[in-house]
């Protein structure tokens, strides 16, 4: 089993990085394979509605010069996904977010390629804004049909300059958790699919209220 987690910060190694590294630490333990894709340093676009992923339904958006497509193929290949992101004015880093609109777009009209993997969200923060950002992660994951790993408390962990989460003792202990929860959940799942079948996927109904 393999867990992607995808570092929504553009610093390579602050405090994003290093939450997502606790909750990490504890799947390498449990004997999941794990990989961390750098995202908030890179130059993505935002999604432009285009519609034709909906079209072509090969797995990809059609917006070139960046790595959106490989981390959507990295994350079609993992059993379970972690999104980091710092706090950006109570909300996702943009860069992240451009990611995340685009491919679990694309990952939701086609077939639903993320449904029923694991994921989790984490979120690094200074003082304010990390339960807006944390709950803006998770509605990826809702949107998904993905099964949501949790801890002891929402997954916030508090620090300023780089590497001063190690001393939100709470935050440590959060992630610990996440990360022991998420590799337990995992297995379950694995051992599950063998006995127990998983409903059948709806296609999906869209409706708006304009009369």
């Amino acid at each position: 089993m393999k867990v992607v987690a995808f570092n929504g910060s553009p610093r390579l190694e602050g405090n994003t990085y290093q939450a997502l590294r606790m909750v990490i630490e504890e799947l390498d333990m449990a004997g999941i394979r794990t990989e961390i894709v750098q995202v908030g340093s890179n130059a993505v676009r935002g999604c432009i509605a285009c519609g034709q992923c909906i079209k072509n339904k090969n797995e990809q958006c059609v917006l070139p010069g960046d790595e959106v497509n490989d981390w959507i193929q990295k994350m079609k290949g993992a059993d379970g996904i972690l999104l980091g992101s710092p706090v950006h004015f109570s909300a996702i880093g943009g860069t992240m977010k451009s990611f995340l609109d685009r491919a679990f777009y694309v990952t939701s009209v086609n077939n639903g390629m993320l449904r029923h993997k694991v994921g989790a969200a984490v979120v690094a923060v200074r003082r304010s804004g990390g339960l807006p950002t944390f709950d803006q992660l998770n509605n990826y994951l809702c949107y998904a049909e993905m099964l949501l790993a949790t801890s002891n408390y929402w997954n916030v962990i508090h620090g300023a300059r780089p590497g001063e989460v190690a001393q939100d003792e709470e935050g440590r202990q959060i992630m610990r958790v996440l990360g022991k929860n998420m590799a337990w959940l995992l297995k379950l799942v694995d051992q599950g699919k063998a006995t127990i079948p998983a409903p059948e996927r709806e296609a999906k109904t869209y409706m708006n209220f304009i009369r």
